[in-house]
C-alpha cells in the first residue's frame, strides 16, 4: 500500500480530505500519496505564521542557529533515503539526489552560522555635521514579515532549503509550497524541523495545487515572496502584487564561452568534458544548464567533435543506477515540448550533430549547430538536454553574442588570461560569471540570482537574508561622543 505524506500546519503533522499521486518520471511509478490542506487548513497556517512574526523575531539567535545546525545535522544522518525519495519523485540520477541533498546540508550549515553573525547592529556617529553633535545611529535589520516560498521541482529538497533556512535565520515566519510534481522532498523538511524547538505557526508546508497559489500571493498578512520558476509565471505574480517584496529566481540560457587562448588538447578535452556534463545533469532542467557554447573560430573545429564525444558519453537511462547521469525529464509533457523546438530548429535549418531523440519523458543528449537566429531554441530557455554551437571571431563578438539574450543568470568563460577575466565580467550582462569553467557551477553561500529577463534579488544564503528583512535606524541623543 502506497504511503501517505502528512502535510505540516504551524508545525504539526496532519493531513486534509484529499491526497494526490506522486510518480515517477522514469517508470510511472506511484512513489507516494501527499495529502492536500484544505482551505480552511491553508488559512490556519497562514494565521498562524501572521500571529507569531513577532515572536519569532525576538527568538534569540542561539535558537534559531541550534534548529538550523539540527536540520543540517540530521540530513547527513539521513543521507541515502532523502537521496533516494529525491531520485524517485524528480527522476533525478541518484548521483545528482547525493550531490543536492550535500547542497542542502550546507545550506541549513551556512543559515546556523549566519544567524550567529546576522543583525548585530552598525553603529555610526552624526557628529560629522553640527547638527548631530552628540548623537549616534544604530542601524539594525529587521524581519518584513511572513515569507511565502514558491519552490520548484528541479532541485526539490535545496531549493525548498534556500526558501527555509534564510527565513528561519533571521526569525521570519515561512508558509513554504513545494511544487506539486515533487512535494515529498519538501515536507521531509518538517520532519527534520518538528524536532527543533521553534515556535509553533514559525513555519508550514503546504503542498497546494497551483490553481490556489493567486490567493496566496495576494493575501497582505504575507508581504514576502521568493519565487523559482518560469520567467511567465514569475512576472506575473510581482506585477499582481506591486506592492510586496519578490525575490524571483527565473530562466537563463547559460552561455559557455571558449576563447582563443584556450587552445592546448588538454584545455578543449576539459572544457568539452564540463559542456557536456552540464548541458545534461538534471536532464538540462536547470537555470544555469549550457545551453550556448560560444567557440572562438581559431579552436571551434577542434572543439566540436570533443563536445560531441563527450556529450555522447553521457550515461542515460534509470535513475536509480548509480552510473546514470543523464535521467528523464520531469514529465513526458516536457519532453516532447523540447523535442518540438529542436524539430522546428531542424527544420530551419540546424544541424543535429547528436541526439535529437524522445524516448517517453526521456530525451537524448542532443548538440546542435548552425541555429538560426529567430528559432524557439536560440531565444528561449530549453530546460531540457540540448545545447547548441556557435562559431564567433574574438573575444567582443563573443560576449556580444552572450549579451544577446534577454536572459541574464550566469555565463561560463573558458579563458587563461587574469584581463580577459577581469573584462568578462565587467562586460557580461549575467548575474555570474564562471571563469574556467561551464555557467552552472554556484556555491549555496554566494549571492545567486540573475538580471534583465532571468528574475530581481539575490539567493545565498545571507542575501536572502537581506532580502527578508529591512534596516531600522535608531538614533541615540546626548550622548558625549
Amino acid at each position: 500500500m502506497t504511503s501517505i505524506h502528512a502535510f505540516w500546519l504551524a508545525g504539526r503533522q496532519t493531513t486534509g480530505e484529499t491526497t494526490f499521486d506522486v510518480t515517477s518520471p522514469w517508470d510511472g511509478r506511484v512513489v507516494g500519496k501527499a495529502a492536500v490542506p484544505t482551505d480552511a487548513q491553508v488559512e490556519e497556517a497562514v494565521a498562524a505564521a501572521y500571529a507569531v512574526r513577532d515572536e519569532f523575531a525576538a527568538t534569540p539567535a542561539h535558537v534559531r542557529a541550534a534548529a538550523l545546525t539540527h536540520v543540517s545535522n540530521r540530513l547527513v544522518e539521513r543521507t541515502e533515503e532523502i537521496a533516494q525519495l529525491i531520485s524517485a519523485e524528480n527522476g533525478k540520477p541518484i548521483k545528482w539526489a547525493r550531490g543536492e541533498l550535500g547542497r542542502a546540508v550546507s545550506v541549513f550549515r551556512f543559515a546556523a552560522e549566519e544567524a550567529r553573525r546576522f543583525n548585530g547592529g552598525e553603529a555610526q556617529r552624526l557628529d560629522t555635521d553640527a547638527g548631530g553633535q552628540g548623537r549616534l545611529a544604530l542601524t539594525r535589520r529587521f524581519p518584513k514579515g511572513v515569507v511565502l516560498g514558491i519552490a520548484p521541482f528541479n532541485f526539490p529538497l535545496n531549493l525548498c532549503a534556500h526558501k527555509v533556512a534564510p527565513a528561519i535565520a533571521v526569525g521570519a515566519p515561512i508558509i513554504l509550497k513545494p511544487a506539486p510534481a515533487t512535494p515529498l522532498s519538501g515536507l521531509i523538511l518538517g520532519e527534520l524541523l518538528a524536532e527543533t524547538d521553534l515556535p509553533a505557526g514559525s513555519w508550514s508546508i503546504l503542498p497546494v495545487a497551483n490553481d490556489k497559489m493567486p490567493a496566496l500571493v495576494q493575501d497582505e498578512r504575507l508581504p514576502v515572496i521568493s519565487f523559482t520558476g518560469s520567467e511567465k509565471v514569475g512576472y506575473a505574480i510581482m506585477d499582481s502584487v506591486p506592492r510586496k517584496h519578490c525575490t524571483l529566481e527565473l530562466g537563463g540560457n547559460g552561455a559557455a564561452v571558449v576563447l582563443g587562448d584556450y587552445s592546448s588538447d588538454e584545455d578543449l578535452d576539459w572544457a568539452a568534458s564540463r559542456i557536456a556534463t552540464f548541458s545534461n545533469y538534471q536532464g538540462g532542467q536547470s537555470c544555469i544548464s549550457v545551453q550556448r557554447v560560444i567557440a572562438d573560430a581559431s579552436v571551434y573545429d577542434r572543439l566540436v567533435p570533443r563536445v560531441i564525444k563527450a556529450v555522447e558519453a553521457q550515461v542515460t537511462g534509470d535513475p536509480s543506477d548509480p552510473a546514470t547521469e543523464v535521467g528523464p525529464l520531469v514529465n513526458e509533457d516536457a519532453a516532447k515540448r523540447v523535442e518540438s523546438w529542436v524539430d522546428e530548429a531542424a527544420k530551419a535549418g540546424a544541424k543535429i550533430l547528436t541526439g535529437g531523440k524522445r524516448d517517453g519523458a526521456s530525451y537524448a543528449p542532443t548538440v546542435l549547430a548552425d541555429v538560426p537566429a529567430d528559432v524557439t531554441i536560440a531565444c528561449e530557455e530549453v530546460f531540457g538536454p540540448v545545447l547548441t554551437l556557435k562559431k564567433v571571431n574574438g573575444e567582443a563578438e563573443a560576449f556580444d553574442a552572450v549579451n544577446d539574450s534577454k536572459y541574464g543568470l550566469q555565463a561560463g568563460v573558458f579563458t587563461h588570461d587574469l584581463q580577459t577575466a577581469f573584462r568578462a565580467h565587467r562586460a557580461l550582462e549575467v548575474g555570474g560569471v564562471v571563469i574556467g569553467d561551464a555557467p552552472s557551477y554556484r556555491a549555496d553561500q554566494m549571492p545567486y540570482g540573475g538580471v534583465k529577463q532571468s528574475g530581481v534579488g539575490r539567493e545565498g544564503v545571507r542575501f536572502a537574508m537581506d532580502d527578508y528583512t529591512y534596516e531600522r535606524v535608531m538614533v541615540l541623543t546626548g550622548l558625549a561622543l
